[in-house]
């Protein structure tokens, strides 16, 4: 078996798709960077990482059996075994995985450039393993969008994308035909007298099927009118106003 040394990670905890795990120039000084003094390192097919990398459904058993009790993280001088962690590749991609002891990929990170240059190289001559594909549907809907429409955008932009679902989301189940009508005609006020005579569903359909797509300033707008007075959003919001040192 293969293994890198002194790795760097970042973990994101619970993330379904891969998009919200940050590559190396998005990662931030306030993210809780950690060391791993050792890891497996898999060459897995291109259809069980993706699998991985953009889901939280089980990871097949043999492979967690191959890397049990394998990798160590450094704390404070000291060497902690860690049951379940490795790093796959599909010889285009990379991911470090940490299970925590489950069976499912909670955590998820990107590697340093240099440490992926290693990786390239060292699985470059290597056979993929052969591990079974579980089978599962991938399905995206407004709490778990669609990769193109997060694609091109900065880590805070897909954060605020995401809140502005999040807040549609609670929008939509308000079933509210005032109150969506008013947040579409924010949206777009030269509509004004069609969105007038529009069903909730209408509106609320046309005005999400029109926001989904890219970020501009049109859509900071709106999420931050969404967002206030729920305390809730409004967190997460300012959390990404803060300035931002990468």
């Amino acid at each position: 078996m293969l293994y890198l040394h002194d790795v760097w990670v970042n973990w994101f905890e619970g993330e379904e798709n891969g998009y919200n795990v940050c590559c190396f120039h998005e990662w931030r000084k306030d993210d809780q960077v950690e060391l791993l003094d050792q890891v497996p390192l898999l060459k897995v097919s291109s259809a069980l990482f993706h699998y991985i990398e953009n889901s939280l459904s089980e990871i097949p058993q043999q492979l967690l059996d191959d890397v049990y009790q394998k990798a160590y993280v450094r704390k404070n001088h000291e060497r902690i075994q860690l049951n379940y962690c490795f790093v796959i590749t599909d010889g285009k991609g990379i991911l470090a995985v940490d299970t925590i002891g489950y069976n499912i990929p909670i955590r998820k990170s990107r590697l340093i450039p240099r440490q992926e240059q290693l990786v390239y190289e060292m699985a470059a001559e290597q056979q993929a393993e052969a591990y079974p594909l579980p089978s599962y549907e991938k399905e995206h809907h407004i709490l778990s969008p669609a990769p193109e429409l997060m694609s091109g955008l900065t880590r805070k932009e897909r954060q605020l994308k995401q809140l502005l679902f999040m807040a549609l989301d609670q929008l939509y189940s308000t079933k509210n035909v005032a109150e969506v009508r008013y947040w579409y005609t924010e949206w777009a006020p030269h509509k004004y007298p069609s969105i007038q005579q529009m069903t909730f569903e209408e509106a609320w359909h046309h005005l999400y099927e029109e926001a989904k797509y890219g970020w501009s300033e049109k859509h900071m707008q709106l999420c931050e009118k969404l967002v206030k007075g729920q305390p809730f959003f409004e967190k997460l919001w300012e959390m990404e106003q803060e300035p931002r040192v990468n």
